[in-house]
């Protein structure tokens, strides 16, 4: 009887990998290098060092159709002054019309999409493109940060702080009138998005959360809960209503500083290895990954060469295991070969 359930199991467990795979056996990887939503160059070269380090190779393993659609070129305004205290508002607001316009295009496409960054102010273009497409897509923002000042109660100015707030319909009257921004409405609202790894978050966002409801695990959470609870919870806010299309913004500074050291914003106290996999695996294994970004691998900030590459392999690793590597080793269907002799061991 114990037999009979346990080949059963596994029966049910190779079908849902099947079934989840043929939801997209193609899988494209866009590259945004793009730096200007913080002051910390270097950011933009993420997307070479993360393909550089073998994602397409990885990817490729996984059995996919990888289509590399490059990156995105985007154009340098000379002109542009801070407004309300916003670095470079004109420069991000372009950069992520153009990145929104090019996730729309891919996930129309039929792709499960991969977005490089570049900072995380392309968050923006990705969600929001996304959303083009899959209007009623739920987010998890992965990140040690909230990402959700406002212009006004941002300390820095800089949009990679802010990309959620221009999502959130709650907020919209908060984000008017900035410049570069005339294409851009908010689409979101706060009950479709979940933070998991928050551990540095601002006055002024911590009031957000607080008057919002936005679901919001911290890394106290994490601890007291534990990851797999964690997950059970974002999953039953998120999808218990209705199955949906899952959007993905992942900052490798969610990752505990020894592990992804060459990052513009390390703040210690972060997911372990095992933490961060096990989110991805998943988000993975509900079928519903629709595009996921990969955000703030910084080469130059690494202080030698082991702590980039450690960073871009840490990146590599998140990607693949949302799209279904796994710990326990290939999952490919067997065909085992049926022979009258084998039929009569079994009998014996």
């Amino acid at each position: 009887m114990r037999a009979t359930f346990g080949l059963s199991r596994l029966l049910r467990t190779q079908l849902r990998h099947m079934c989840q795979k043929s939801r997209a056996q193609s899988v494209a990887v866009l590259g945004a290098p793009f730096s200007k939503g913080q002051k910390r160059r270097g950011v933009e070269n993420g997307p070479k060092v993360i393909r550089d380090t073998g994602l397409i190779d990885r990817l490729s393993g996984l059995d996919y159709f990888v289509h590399d659609l490059g990156d995105l070129n985007f154009h340098h305004l000379e002109k542009d002054e801070p407004y309300m205290g916003v670095h470079f508002p004109r420069n991000v607001g372009a950069a992520n019309q153009m990145l929104s316009g090019a996730v729309s295009s891919a996930v129309g496409d039929g792709h499960t999409l991969v977005v490089l960054g570049g900072d995380h102010s392309m968050g923006m273009g990705s969600v929001g493109g996304h959303a083009l497409q899959c209007p009623d897509l739920c987010v998890i923002w992965v990140d040690a940060h909230a990402d959700l000042n406002t212009p006004v109660t941002s300390p820095t100015g800089n949009l990679h702080g802010q990309p959620v707030s221009f999502m959130l319909k709650e907020l919209q009257d908060k984000t008017q009138g900035i410049p570069g921004f005339s294409w851009f409405k908010p689409f979101l609202s706060s009950r479709d998005l979940v933070y998991i790894g928050l551990r540095d978050v601002d006055y002024g966002e911590h009031q957000i959360l607080k008057n919002l409801g936005i679901q919001n695990f911290t890394m106290r959470d994490v601890d007291r809960l534990g990851i797999q609870r964690v997950m059970e919870v974002t999953f039953d806010h998120l999808l218990a209503r209705k199955q949906r299309p899952i959007h993905l913004s992942f900052d490798i500074d969610a990752f505990d500083p020894s592990l992804a050291p060459a990052t513009g914003t390390p703040v210690n106290g972060g997911l372990t290895y095992r933490e961060g996999i096990y989110i991805t695996e998943e988000i993975h294994n509900t079928g519903l990954l629709s595009v996921m970004d990969l955000v703030e691998v910084n080469p130059t900030l690494g202080a030698n060469r082991e702590a980039v590459e450690s960073t871009a392999a840490l990146a590599v690793d998140v990607i693949a295991s949302s799209l279904g590597q796994t710990r326990e080793g290939s999952h490919m269907p067997i065909e085992i070969p049926s022979t009258k002799e084998d039929t009569e061991q079994l009998c014996l």
